[in-house]
């Protein structure tokens, strides 16, 4: 083997080793899977692993129960910190090539408070938002919790 297919072959083993921030989302909110479902087709969304919060079997770790997982979004980052919220939603799209715009803005200085503000006035209306939406035809990932 040459050494510039030794470096090649060490590279993606890193890569392939290398851990990923984790997305949990709500799999039987339709507003929620539809914007999800955007995200995981993004370029980049590789390097991300989605888990629905909403199956019962999912194992989500010791700092984050099931309860607060469905009542708010959370990503938890390669180095195992759990953020939510509006800087849960920085850690996406700082992820996402096409969303890093908006991970910059986000970082501003006093731009990521103003988010949470609004990502918490968005929490109750997330249901009348959801129902909307499955009007409109959006489906949710786990039908299950939905019927």
């Amino acid at each position: 083997m040459h050494k510039t297919e030794r470096v090649e072959v060490a590279v993606k083993s890193r890569k392939a080793d290398q851990a990923c921030a984790t997305v949990y989302y709500d799999g039987s909110c339709p507003l929620c899977s539809v914007e999800i479902g955007h995200y995981a087709s993004c370029e980049g969304s590789d390097g991300l692993q989605f888990v629905d919060v909403s199956n019962p079997k999912v194992r989500l770790g010791e700092d984050l129960t099931r309860q607060e997982a469905m009542g708010r979004f959370h990503v938890r980052r390669a180095d195992g910190k759990l953020v939510s919220g509006a800087r849960g939603f920085t850690e996406l799209w700082c992820a996402l090539p096409k969303w890093r715009w908006l991970a910059r803005i986000a970082r501003l200085p006093g731009i990521l408070p103003l988010l949470e503000l609004a990502y918490r006035g968005f929490l109750p209306l997330r249901p009348m938002l959801s129902r909307i939406a499955s009007w409109v035809g959006a489906k949710p990932v786990n039908q299950k919790d939905t019927l």
